[in-house]
């Protein structure tokens, strides 16, 4: 782990992460992201964008995305209802001499590399993990460490974004801290077109007919108001190829995505997947 000191202390950093993601189509997205994180002279300061929308509509490739035409690291921290203030700063370890470490989370890494933070699922966190982080979203930009009795200033290419998703299961955030995390960027399901472009990109081995079924699934379920995503989709055709590869009774590839759609989602996911592939049946025959 690369190490740093700061005010005497000694810092081991988070690598960044990498990952092989690319974000597919509403481009327009990208440049709202990277339009928050400009900088227009001295004495501003970038803003602190929030990526809004459904589980499973791509915010944190999107944020992923915008970090690396940056040109710059990227750092990931998955927030959970479970995250504390220090797990976001600076966490002490015992090392393998039985010695006190100072491991900085990849929020704090970013910070003093110039990279970018993604916290994603931002809205599982509690107001008190957040007020951690309030100094540094605003004109301030720095964290202080409780536990390693350090301040921590951001440097100046650090950006930072969130994603929080639309669902029970979250905090309600405090208006200090809401105001902190603009401009809100919603995230919304992809066109048809783009969802056949995702689809192909993340199943390589697999071939027209899957794809056909699955864009015509998510779009059945996004005109019936389903919030059934392109995530599902792929997870659904990714069970289904793998149990058509192991098939010793010959069956029809349209018996597994049923199957498939049942295991992934629920029965009322599986009869509208029976819909379109009866719809897709007829259709053929004429």
């Amino acid at each position: 782990m690369e190490k740093v000191t700061i005010e005497g202390v000694d810092i081991y950093l988070s690598p960044p992460d990498e990952i092989d993601v690319k974000w597919v189509g509403q481009t327009d997205l990208i440049a709202q992201i990277l339009a928050a994180w400009m900088v227009l002279g001295d004495g501003d300061i970038p803003l602190n964008p929030r990526l809004a929308g459904k589980p499973g509509v791509g915010k944190t490739t999107l944020a992923y995305t915008a970090g690396q035409a940056l040109g710059q690291p990227v750092y990931l921290f998955q927030a959970t209802m479970d995250t504390r203030p220090e797990d976001l700063i600076i966490t002490p370890v015992i090392d393998e001499n039985s010695k006190i470490k100072y491991v900085a989370s990849p929020v704090v890494s970013a910070m003093i590399k110039g990279g970018v933070a993604i916290v994603d699922e931002g809205n599982r966190m509690s107001e008190k993990s957040w007020a951690s982080l309030a100094p540094l979203l605003d004109s301030r930009r720095y964290v202080e460490s409780i536990v390693a009795g350090v301040k921590i200033k951001a440097h100046a290419n650090f950006r930072f974004c969130t994603t929080m998703n639309e669902d029970a299961s979250t905090f309600e955030l405090p208006e200090y801290i809401q105001s902190r995390l603009k401009p809100i960027i919603y995230v919304d399901f992809p066109t048809r077109e783009e969802e056949t472009l995702i689809i192909k990109k993340n199943l390589p081995v697999s071939n027209d007919d899957i794809v056909e079924y699955i864009v015509e699934f998510l779009q059945a379920a996004h005109e019936a108001n389903e919030d059934y995503t392109v995530r599902d989709g792929i997870n659904i055709a990714r069970y289904a190829l793998r149990r058509l590869h192991m098939d010793q009774q010959k069956r029809d590839l349209e018996e597994y995505l049923i199957e498939a759609t049942n295991m992934v989602l629920d029965e009322e996911a599986t009869e509208l997947f029976k819909e379109v592939i009866d719809g897709l049946e007829k259709h053929q025959e004429f």
